[in-house]
C-alpha cells in the first residue's frame, strides 16, 4: 500500500477517524445532522455522499482505546467497505494519532483485504490506491508500509494454508512450497523422508507417519541473520496436515474443520516469511514435522509402545493424542541439535483448551518467567493474548505408565492440556526458557471473511511482535 507525505486540494475519497472524545469536540464543524447517526463509536461507520466526492467517518470509540483495537476497527472497515472502496488517491484524517497507531490502521486496512484464496483484487491492493497522511514524514510512512505489507505476507499465508482442504495441502504440495519459499528469502530447507527419519531415530514422529499414505516430511527451515550476537529462536509448530484420530477415530461431527490441525505450523511460517522480509537481526530454527494422522493397516494402535528421538519410550494410549507424538520429537531434534536462546512451540493441541478458554487466548505454559511475562505482554498488546496455567509435578503422576517410560494421555478426563504440556516437557532436553502454546481455540474460528469456521491468523503477530522486540 503506497503511503504519501502531502495533501492534495480534492479527493473524491477520504477517510476521517474520530475517538468519541475527538467528534464530541470537533462535531459542530460538520452537518449537524450527521450526529443522529455517528458518534464516533467503536466500529461505528457512517458514509457521507456528496458531489465532490465520499467521506468515510470512521469511529474508534473512547480516546483509551489500545493500539489494537485501531486495527480491529481498520480490518472491519477494510471487509465491509470492499465493495464499494475505489482505488483512488485517499485523505487520511486523524490529527490525533501517533506513528504506532496509524501503523495499525494501515496493518488492519491490509489484513481486512484477505478473502480465501487470497487474491489482490481489493481496492487497497490496487496501484492506484494511495493513502495520503500529512501527520508523518515520509521516511516514517514507507517503513510503516513495509512493515504492514511483510505482516500481511506472513499472515495471508498462515490463513492460506490453514484454510485449504485437505486435497491441496498434501505433504508433497506443502514440501513444494516450503522448497520455494527458502529459494525466495534465501532460508536453509532441510527436510528427512520416512527412510532417513529411521536412520535418525525420530520414532514419535515416524509412528503418527506411518500409518500415512504419503511419505514422511520432517522439515527444518532456517533463517539467519548477518548481525553480531543475534538471539536465536527455535519454534515447533504442529504440522498434521488432517486429522482424522487415527485408529482412535474421531467423530465424523465437525470432522471437516480437521483441515485446521497445521494452525501451529501456519504461525512459524507466517513468522519466517516477516522475519526474511524485514531482516530482522535475529536467527530462526524452525521445526515442522509434516504428516497426516491417518487410518490404515499400518497405523499405530493404542497400547503400542514406541521410542522417541532422545530415548524415551511411550506408551501410546489415544492415537488422536498424536500431535504431542510429533511434536516431542521435534522439540527434542530442536534441542538436541541446535543451540537456541528460547524454545517455543505451538500447536492446535487439546480439547481441554478450547473448553477452558474458547476462542479468547491460547493456554501457555512457560519454564522460564522472562520469556512468560513477555509473551503475556505481547499477547496483552496485539490482542493474540496466552493464559499461563501451571506445570506442577503432581501432574507428571498421570503419565508414568506401566510398560514405558511415559503415556501420551492420562485415564482422567480432566486437564488434559496440562497433561499435553508435562508430556511435552519430558522432551525439551531441559531447555531453561521453553514456552508451550496450546492454539487449538483460537487458531480457527468465527472470522469476518467466511461464513463458517476459518483461520483467524493467530500466531503471527504475537511471535512477529515478541521477536522484534527481544533484540
Amino acid at each position: 500500500m503506497k503511503l504519501i507525505n502531502k495533501k492534495n486540494k480534492n479527493y473524491t475519497q477520504v477517510f476521517h477517524l474520530f475517538t468519541e472524545e475527538e467528534w464530541a469536540k470537533t462535531s459542530k464543524n460538520f452537518n449537524k445532522n450527521i450526529s443522529t447517526f455517528f458518534t464516533g463509536k467503536k466500529h461505528e461507520v457512517f458514509v457521507n455522499a456528496h458531489e465532490e466526492g465520499i467521506t468515510y467517518f470512521i469511529g474508534l470509540g473512547k480516546s483509551a482505546l489500545q493500539n489494537y483495537e485501531i486495527q480491529q476497527v481498520a480490518a472491519r472497515f477494510s471487509q465491509s467497505q470492499k465493495e464499494k472502496l475505489q482505488a483512488v488517491p485517499t485523505l487520511a484524517l486523524a490529527d490525533f494519532m501517533n506513528e504506532k497507531q496509524f501503523q495499525e490502521f494501515v496493518k488492519g486496512l491490509l489484513t481486512g483485504t484477505y478473502n480465501y484464496p487470497f487474491d489482490k483484487k481489493h481496492a487497497f491492493w490496487n496501484t492506484k490506491f494511495e493513502l495520503h497522511f500529512e501527520n508523518l514524514s515520509q521516511k516514517k510512512l514507507d517503513h510503516i508500509s513495509q512493515k504492514a505489507e511483510a505482516l500481511i505476507n506472513g499472515q495471508t499465508a498462515c490463513q492460506d494454508w490453514l484454510n485449504k482442504p485437505a486435497n491441496l495441502k498434501k505433504p508433497d504440495i506443502l514440501s513444494a512450497y516450503l522448497k520455494n519459499l527458502a529459494k525466495k528469502y534465501d532460508l536453509k530447507y532441510t527436510a528427512f523422508n520416512r527412510k532417513k527419519c529411521e536412520e535418525l531415530g525420530l520414532g514419535a514422529y515416524l509412528s503418527v507417519n506411518q500409518g500415512s499414505a504419503y511419505d514422511a516430511a520432517f522439515t527444518i527451515l532456517e533463517y539467519k541473520t548477518t548481525a553480531k550476537n543475534a538471539k536465536t529462536f527455535g519454534l515447533v509448530g504442529k504440522c498434521i496436515l488432517f486429522d482424522t484420530g487415527g485408529i482412535s477415530i474421531k467423530s465424523s461431527a465437525n470432522l471437516h474443520y480437521m483441515k485446521s490441525d497445521m494452525g501451529g505450523a501456519t504461525a512459524v511460517l507466517g513468522t519466517l516469511i516477516y522475519a526474511a522480509e524485514m531482516q530482522l537481526p535475529v536467527n530462526i530454527i524452525a521445526v515442522l514435522p509434516i504428516t497426516d494422522n491417518a487410518v490404515s493397516e499400518k497405523a499405530l494402535l493404542p497400547s503400542d509402545v514406541i521410542t522417541a528421538y532422545n530415548g524415551k519410550t511411550i506408551e501410546v494410549l489415544d492415537t488422536d493424542a498424536e500431535g504431542r507424538l510429533i511434536l516431542a520429537d521435534g522439540l527434542s531434534y530442536l534441542a538436541k541439535n541446535y543451540k537456541t536462546d528460547f524454545l517455543i512451540d505451538l500447536a492446535t493441541l487439546t480439547g481441554s483448551s478450547v473448553r477452558m478458554f474458547g476462542d479468547t487466548c491460547a493456554a501457555m505454559f512457560s519454564n522460564n518467567e522472562e520469556l512468560k511475562n513477555n509473551l503475556i505482554k505481547t499477547g496483552d498488546q496485539t490482542n493474540q493474548r496466552v493464559w499461563n496455567l501451571p506445570l506442577w509435578d503432581v501432574w507428571k503422576d498421570d503419565i508414568q505408565s506401566d510398560v514405558a517410560d511415559i503415556k501420551n494421555i492420562s485415564l482422567k478426563p480432566v486437564g488434559d492440556c496440562i497433561i499435553a504440556a508435562k508430556f511435552l516437557e519430558q522432551f525439551i532436553e531441559n531447555h531453561p526458557k521453553w514456552a508451550h502454546l496450546d492454539i487449538a481455540g483460537v487458531a480457527f474460528g468465527s472470522v469476518g471473511y467466511a461464513k463458517e469456521k476459518a483461520a483467524t491468523g493467530f500466531g503471527v503477530q504475537l511471535l512477529v511482535n515478541l521477536i522484534e522486540n527481544y533484540h
